[in-house]
């Protein structure tokens, strides 16, 4: 099974994934990396050089490349946005929504410019987060609320999370 998870940037995907992997020993793949390798650049330029809706684009075709068992993936905070990834992801896993806060994952992002994020000229980072947050409540199987937690009992959260997946599927 694949374990999938979404969130706005500065929830932790990336760093729960890699954290989780080595706790319950599972393999772990960030979509955001996969990219950057495939490129050359950081995803913040990336996201400059071809804009918001190719940017979609080639992150929806690398997630449709995403396959495996007892995988953990980091999606991209715009990974949403691929209905199609999104239904491949219910069908052969779990979707989990790390939940932060807006003001919290403002605290997190510090200068959103250097993260990558895929915007709209016309929007402002609260659109964004208003737009995307329905997203992951549709699609999630499971939502851990981080927000405003310490990394330790965060992880814990998550892994806790998908031992409970794993339980009802064994």
């Amino acid at each position: 099974m694949i374990y999938v998870f979404v969130g706005m940037p500065g929830s932790g995907k990336s760093c729960m994934v890699r954290a989780i992997s080595k706790k319950l020993n599972m393999q772990a793949v960030d979509v955001d990396k996969l990219i950057e390798a495939r490129y050359g650049l950081p995803l913040h330029k990336i996201v400059g050089d071809v804009g918001p809706d190719k940017f979609k684009e080639i992150e929806e075709e690398t997630l449709l490349t995403v396959d495996g068992d007892d995988l953990l993936v980091a999606t991209g905070g715009s990974a949403i946005y691929s209905s199609r990834a999104m239904e491949r992801f219910k069908r052969i896993g779990k979707i989990i929504y790390l939940y932060v806060g807006f003001e919290t994952m403002l605290q997190r992002l510090g200068d959103f410019s250097k993260r990558g994020i895929v915007m709209r000229p016309d929007q402002t980072i609260r659109d964004v987060y208003d737009e995307r947050e329905a997203l992951y409540r549709k699609y999630a199987d499971v939502t851990v609320d981080c927000d405003g937690v310490e990394y330790h009992e965060y992880r814990r959260r998550v892994a806790e999370a998908i031992k409970s997946i794993k339980n009802k599927h064994n």
